[in-house]
């Protein structure tokens, strides 16, 4: 009932269904088959008979991550999607100044392991005034930044960053934001490239709160310069109509090296429902096209349950769905 030293089995077949396969595959990170010997509630059959032989499953072990095949080969994939932990605080240092700072990394719990389980996110230590503030470090780009919570679902397989640049985390970054006037803010990064001795920047014009907490308007216009080898501009503008938020981002970006560019377009839009959150989102660049809805169900203060469905049509690849229900709790 072993093939190889990593690979079990189904210990029956299903051939009647006129699949593909007449078994599913599981392959799975663990290092052996001792994670399946656990009984199945209330009988004396393990985990392991139950998907080898009830649920006509092989199973991989020792794999690179987690992934359910099944007859007619639709992949199901357990993904951990930008999990993270980490610190962050300010101190007033008198009256008119405070510093604060952010040390943040990235956790994979569904596939990595050891070393490569931690990636570095922001981390930045920052001087706050009436001057406005300045932070020295790791971090999101100006640009990146200027977008607010428009993009409805970042950190998925729908983020924005599919189909646009623009979505850069910069180690060896100076960055500058504004006090507010009116409403309206500076932001400017600059951001250098010590192996080939070079610079980027980055700047934004933003007005309101990106967050529709503190006002009904939000718009920002930014650009990147030489920024990951291109230029790129970003106009993002959001509003609430009534119970709804709506969001739109324009986009143009070209590719230093060859002078290439895409011309791309987002719109979303999220209605709270309840304890629902209920969001739809649609994207361009050029010819390429992504469509996503989705809902939140709210479980409590930090915690919620989401499911979405996104699409994207390439023009000059093979287009992607994916279907989607995960977990999110905030501590």
């Amino acid at each position: 009932s072993q093939d190889s030293i990593n690979q079990y089995k189904a210990l029956r077949l299903k051939n009647e269904l006129g699949f593909q396969k007449s078994f599913r595959v599981l392959k799975t990170t663990l290092k052996s088959l001792e994670g399946f010997q656990t009984y199945y509630p209330g009988t004396k059959i393990t985990l392991e008979k139950i998907l080898r032989y009830h649920f006509y499953t092989a199973i991989h072990i020792n794999q690179k991550e987690n992934k359910l095949f099944s007859m007619d080969l639709t992949e199901f994939e357990l993904k951990s999607n930008a999990s993270r932990i980490g610190l962050k605080g300010s101190t007033s240092l008198n009256d008119d100044l405070e510093v604060f700072y952010t040390y943040e990394f990235q956790v994979d719990p569904s596939d990595e392991s050891g070393s490569s389980n931690l990636k570095s996110r922001n981390q930045f230590v920052g001087l706050r005034g009436a001057f406005g503030e300045v932070v020295v470090g790791r971090n999101d780009s100006i640009l990146k930044q200027s977008q607010g919570k428009f993009d409805l679902f970042s950190d998925l397989e729908a983020d924005i960053k599919v189909l646009w640049k623009g979505e850069n985390r910069m180690s060896d970054s100076i960055t500058y934001k504004s006090p507010t006037f009116n409403g309206f803010q500076l932001g400017l990064g600059y951001y250098l490239d010590e192996a080939n001795d070079d610079a980027a920047t980055s700047v934004s014009i933003s007005y309101g709160d990106s967050a529709l907490k503190k006002g009904k308007y939000y718009a920002a216009i930014a650009m990147d310069n030489e920024l990951k080898g291109y230029n790129v501009t970003r106009l993002t503008a959001g509003t609430m109509v009534g119970d709804v938020k709506l969001g739109v981002m324009l986009q143009t970006q070209e590719n230093v090296a060859d002078g290439s560019e895409k011309d791309g377009f987002m719109v979303s839009a999220q209605y709270k429902l309840g304890n629902y959150d209920l969001k739809g989102q649609y994207q361009t660049a050029e010819d390429d096209s992504g469509f996503t809805l989705g809902a939140d169900r709210k479980l409590g203060k930090n915690t919620k349950l989401y499911a979405f469905y996104t699409t994207f049509n390439f023009d000059t690849a093979e287009d992607e769905s994916y279907l989607a229900l995960g977990l999110e709790h905030k501590f």
